[in-house]
């Protein structure tokens, strides 16, 4: 079993622990939440690398204080424990977990993972994929971006880029993107998975092929 089925199972297993935690939060210096289901997301994966995978290296939204040492190992899990954490606070379904694996470099496996939705995408997975006229669109948007927004779409906010790539690489929606950026736990799995399954990705007006990129910025991409 490769190491993404594994943190699936955990979160399977787990999921009623993470879902009792959601009252309990707090706002982080940028004004967003972070609860104790984040955080237990991220302690119950960190014990299984731990215990398991302890040649390998963790880049995580809520362990940032080792990111840029630990992003140039050869072993590197990049793990957002809980993205859309507004929504999951709320009682919204639409919240996910994100994952990629790269070894030296190169990228091994990625995971979308909806847990409330029982929906989950691993590479490798086979489906059918929609044709939807949906655009998706960040959450991240300013009334002034969302002005300048082409018509002729339907568009959608979400406000989870997990359920908003994994919408666009099911073709639920046509296109998802974020010209504000995001960070590399955001994105990298959605990214990857959408070049296997052949579909564009720009990120910051170039071709993105995969690489794995550093955790200290945001990147703005759009894929379809």
């Amino acid at each position: 079993m490769k190491i993404c089925e594994q943190i699936k199972k955990i979160l399977e297993t787990n999921l009623p622990d993470i879902q009792a935690l959601k009252s309990k939060k707090k706002l982080k210096e940028d004004g967003s939440f972070v609860s104790e289901g984040d955080l237990l997301s991220e302690s119950l994966i960190k014990s299984f690398l731990f215990e398991n995978y302890p040649d390998f290296y963790l880049v995580s939204e809520e362990s940032p204080v080792d990111n840029l040492f630990n992003w140039k190992q050869e072993n590197v899990i990049v793990l957002d424990p809980i993205d859309g954490t507004e929504n999951f606070v709320s009682g919204l379904l639409e919240w996910g977990v994100a994952v990629s694996y790269y070894k030296s470099g190169i990228h091994q496996q990625s995971m979308l993972a909806l847990p409330e939705l029982n929906r989950y995408l691993i590479s490798g997975d086979k489906f059918e994929r929609l044709n939807s006229r949906i655009a998706g669109i960040s959450s991240s948007l300013t009334k002034e971006d969302l002005l300048r927004l082409e018509p002729g779409f339907e568009y959608r906010i979400i406000g989870c880029c997990v359920y908003n790539m994994y919408s666009v690489i099911t073709g639920s929606f046509s296109t998802f993107e974020n010209p504000r950026g995001a960070k590399v736990w955001d994105i990298l799995p959605g990214l990857n998975l959408a070049l296997e399954n052949g579909l564009s990705v720009i990120v910051n007006n170039k071709k993105y092929d995969g690489e794995l990129l550093a955790p200290d910025q945001k990147y703005r991409f759009k894929i379809g």
